[in-house]
């Protein structure tokens, strides 16, 4: 009766060893593949963040024309204009995106006149410390609602402001 209780430990044991073994055989075999060393190259002209390109010229105020046009026109500020602050608050905040920078000016024009708190650099500087545009909008005195019925309105604006130009990319 002894015997009979071991052989299905005995069994297990023994699978068990084999299946191990096959796979170190398996892994032995396998090619070794040689990393190249990493080399790290400088470039000529460091670049660094939006200062990369040249700060005036006509390739810069087409590129400004092409990413704010639509928008710019809407709020009344010329294209290059727009592009100077957002590259200025990308630079003090290098998590802002196109988008929420243009979301700011937006929601500060249609908010500004009901609530002088509200401006373009009060709502930068709460996305600069680390809180949504509706965390900041309620901070400034909007309740809950109104902030997303204003982030809801500024959506609407931005996109209606892209379709009359259509050749805009995406914030």
């Amino acid at each position: 009766m002894k015997v009979t209780r071991l052989i299905p430990f005995t069994s297990a044991t023994l699978v068990s060893l084999l299946l191990v073994a096959a796979y170190a055989t398996a892994a032995a075999q396998r090619p070794v593949h040689a990393q190249a060393p990493a080399v790290h190259t400088q470039p000529a002209h460091p670049t660094t963040g939006p200062q990369s390109h040249p700060a005036s010229g006509p390739k810069t105020e087409a590129r400004a024309e092409k990413s704010f046009g639509g928008i710019a026109s809407k709020l009344g500020i010329p294209a290059t204009e727009l592009e100077d602050q957002f590259e200025a608050a990308q630079a003090a905040n290098s998590k802002l995106t196109r988008g929420q920078f243009i979301a700011a000016h937006v929601l500060a024009q249609n908010l500004g006149a009901k609530n002088s708190a509200i401006t373009t650099k009060a709502i930068l500087d709460g996305l600069a410390s680390g809180n949504s545009i509706g965390k900041t909008l309620h901070s400034l005195g909007l309740s809950e609602s109104e902030a997303k019925e204003a982030e809801r309105a500024a959506d609407r604006e931005v996109k209606e402001a892209k379709e009359a130009k259509p050749d805009q990319p995406k914030p």
